[in-house]
């Protein structure tokens, strides 16, 4: 009963389209497990709930880093979605795929073409359904998003923002005074210039991988078993007499205690970059020197498991401005919040179907950078930290990202029991690069806001402070205001035969350590990127499977 072609690890953004594609033939028996609960929980659903989402236990893991030398010590909240739908159920909704020199790097550290752009481009269109189809449309748009609307049949919807604010479209106006172009799609394989976010909505509402690939197609397959509240406590791993391993399936923690569900052809790990390499470590892959001590049998002495972590880390600028809405001031009277409420059940538009970051802007942290290497994400609003309340004046947060740090983290297990959280050491702004570059982008983040087009507002620089003006200044302050924008990565990096750290082939095949492969076991999430790409990192994922569905269901 618990025998099935394709068992896949974890119901978030990767695992739901590959249950999608791999259910698709009846005679696949597929399972997907997912060790959170069902997506049933309003907040999820209404955008400006990733609020009520995010430090939840019923929809995160509620990880927390490692204190970082980094962040001057401190240490940062690290959601993970433990939901159906996975990140995509509390993340930012942000539609990114990045720039085309991302993919371009990835052939050539893998070794495969499949990787470049123009060979990425059709997996993100093969999903992809962009408002802009709607009705006809530019066929140079076409080109880069899918057919026009009558043919189009991507599950993964796109929208425009159904809000807008002054104080912003003001910051676009002054980026493009310091020399940042307009543009209206950051999807081009160029995201150079500023404009509004698309976002993954529907009418108003948060559009998650389960809405998209789960329901009502695979629910409704005969060939297609969901068990949710599911953890993997291992991988069931078999040594053949000539040394060769093979996956067979796994053991999982349910309500009815420990069961063996068993893989006839492969096992897919899509638990993302936090939990793919915690189970591949759990089940004795991973680096021997962490494993041993802890008891664990070393089955593929894989250094690279659980190495390589990246991120991109945002530092947050805030500034106090006069004369200008913000959703500080909104929220801070009764009849602002009912209005707020109002507006969003009448026509599913305002505040709460805010995006966390609505205006966005790529370009240059210093004049040598041959490509855009900072992201914007501007805000119409302030508080300390996350989950901390709004301050009582009006603000805007211009947070800025460095889009291909150099610093390199790890996540490694504890001990052997499954239950236990990983230890995440990001080591964000480890590098003097990475230092640099934070420097850099406060002081761009100043040149923006000196323009003229915001000097109506007074903006007012309240964090880090214009006292703070020298590199090394700017680069500690930076580690005291900074956060995770949550976009873990590179955890079971693919890489070239002969490559030491390279958990995955090019296909997402995971070594064995000695030359070869672990036989029907792949690693289908983030984790497998080896260099982060060059934006928000969800829609990016959705790619991976999409590719390797097709890897998967022709064996190669």
């Amino acid at each position: 009963m618990n025998t099935f072609d394709f068992i896949i690890v974890g119901a978030g953004t990767a695992g739901s389209l590959l249950a999608n594609r791999l259910s698709a033939n009846p005679a696949h028996r597929v399972l997907l497990i997912e060790a959170g609960g069902r997506d049933d929980y309003l907040w999820i659903h209404i955008p400006v709930g990733y609020l009520y989402c995010i430090g939840n236990p019923r929809t995160d893991w509620l990880y927390q880093t490692e204190p970082d030398d980094g962040l001057n010590g401190r240490r940062l909240r690290y959601p993970r979605g433990k939901v159906l739908g996975g990140c995509s159920s509390i993340n930012g909704m942000i539609y990114m795929r990045g720039q085309a020199r991302d993919y371009d790097q990835w052939a050539q550290l893998t070794g495969d073409d499949d990787w470049r752009w123009e060979r990425c481009l059709p997996d993100f269109k093969a999903h992809e359904d962009h408002y802009r189809l709607d009705a006809d449309t530019d066929p140079a748009f076409a080109a880069l998003h899918g057919h026009r609307r009558t043919g189009s049949t991507g599950e993964w919807r796109v929208e425009k923002q159904r809000l807008r604010w002054d104080i912003l479209d003001a910051f676009a106006q002054a980026a493009q005074q310091a020399g940042i172009p307009a543009t209206d799609d950051f999807n081009r394989g160029t995201n150079e210039g500023v404009g509004y976010f698309e976002v993954n909505q529907k009418r108003g509402w948060r559009w998650n991988a389960a809405k998209a690939f789960l329901r009502p197609t695979c629910v409704r397959r005969p060939n297609f078993t969901l068990w949710t509240g599911a953890q993997v406590k291992r991988l069931l791993i078999e040594r053949a007499p000539d040394g060769a391993l093979h996956c067979r399936g796994v053991e999982v923690w349910t309500a009815r205690g420990l069961v063996t569900a068993h893989a006839a052809r492969e096992a897919v790990l899509s638990a993302g970059a936090i939990g793919s390499p915690q189970i591949l470590q759990l089940s004795g892959i991973g680096p021997g020197s962490l494993l041993q001590p802890l008891g664990i049998p070393v089955l593929a002495d894989l250094p690279g498991v659980g190495a390589n972590l990246q991120d991109h880390l945002q530092i947050r600028a805030v500034y106090r401005v006069q004369g200008a809405q913000t959703l500080n001031t909104l929220v801070h009277s009764l009849w602002g919040k009912m209005r707020i409420g109002l507006q969003y059940g009448l026509t599913r538009s305002g505040p709460m179907s805010m995006a966390p970051s609505q205006l966005g802007a790529f370009t240059r942290s210093a004049p040598g950078y041959t490509w855009p290497n900072v992201e914007y994400h501007v805000q119409p609003l302030s508080l300390d930290a996350f989950g901390e309340p709004l301050h009582p004046f009006p603000a805007f947060t211009a947070s800025v990202c460095n889009l291909n740090p150099t610093s390199r983290g790890t996540v490694r297990i504890r001990s052997p029991r499954f239950e236990d959280a990983p230890a995440i050491a990001p080591h964000y702004l480890s590098t003097p690069e990475d230092r640099q570059v934070a420097a850099d982008s406060l002081r761009l983040t100043r040149r923006i806001v000196a323009q003229p087009a915001l000097a109506r507002y007074q903006p007012q620089e309240y964090r880090p402070g214009p006292q703070y003006q020298t590199d090394d200044e700017l680069a500690r302050l930076a580690g005291d205001i900074a956060t995770t924008i949550f976009h873990p990565v590179g955890t079971t990096a693919m890489g070239r035969d002969g490559d030491p750290m390279a958990v995955t082939d090019a296909h997402l095949r995971v070594r064995d350590g000695r030359g070869g492969r672990i036989g029907g076991l792949r690693v289908v999430d983030a984790g497998i990127m080896p260099t982060i790409t060059s934006g928000n990192t969800n829609s990016p994922t959705l790619m991976i499977a999409e590719k390797a569905a097709r890897w998967i269901l022709a064996g190669v």
